[in-house]
């Protein structure tokens, strides 16, 4: 029975592309927005203007973090193909060469230059533009760049994360507004940099920190900002 038990290990790193797109415009999503909106709240108290300013920020936000992942993935997609037709067109033209380079790459990993030759022979009879895409490139089918798949999680994230705030600036009244917000905001980033962490299989204790640190300076100096120039416009 023991014998028959398979060793099941669980890792995270194919989960790197669309893990930190989605906490990367959550975290965006709280911090921006509750910024926003406690920086409009400092300086004026109307609650339509103040949501005026947070739906707005977050429709801009979300667009911005789409567009922004779109771009960005799309510029190392590009290159990875460039990589991938490169290495096509020399496993063609100089399947020797290439062999060798893939006996190099594995006695360099610590085999004997005999068993080296004998891995990259086997593994060469296979598909041999995927283990050279892999061996050489560090390019895998998990972390291959999907620019549609970063933009729409980072959109999606982004609005969840804003929503948070301007429902704590919807229903709290005028005098407990901001500090609904503050509490709001921080919670739900404590709650990100935990899950976050557990996702991504790293202790949460010091991405929680990290999280709320960073949303807490962020939203403080907002208010400030918005207080100080409330009151010398007014």
């Amino acid at each position: 029975m023991l014998g028959r038990m398979q060793h099941i290990e669980r890792h995270r790193s194919h989960r790197a592309g669309w893990l930190r797109a989605a906490v990367l415009g959550a975290n965006d999503g709280i911090v921006s927005t509750a910024s926003l909106v406690l920086g409009v709240a400092a300086a004026d108290t109307e609650r339509a203007l103040v949501l005026t300013a947070g739906m707005a920020g977050l429709v801009a936000g979300a667009l911005s973090m789409a567009v922004g992942e779109y771009v960005s993935v799309s510029s190392q997609r590009d290159m990875e193909r460039a990589d991938i037709a490169k290495e096509m067109q020399e496993l063609a033209t100089t399947p020797e060469r290439e062999l060798a380079e893939l006996v190099a790459i594995y006695r360099h990993k610590g085999l004997s230059p005999g068993l080296a030759q004998q891995v990259a022979e086997e593994l060469s009879r296979g598909d041999v533009l995927e283990v050279h895409l892999r061996e050489e490139l560090g390019i895998t089918e998990e972390t291959r760049a999907r620019p549609l798949q970063a933009a729409s999680v980072s959109a999606g994230s982004f609005a969840a994360g804003a929503a948070l705030p301007l429902l704590a600036i919807a229903v709290a009244s005028a005098s407990t507004r901001l500090m609904l917000t503050i509490v709001t905001a921080l919670i739900a980033l404590g709650l990100l940099g935990a899950l976050g962490a557990r996702l991504g299989g790293a202790p949460p204790g010091r991405a929680t920190v990290r999280v709320l640190a960073g949303g807490a300076g962020a939203m403080a100096l907002t208010m400030l900002i918005g207080r100080a120039f409330g009151a010398a416009v007014a």
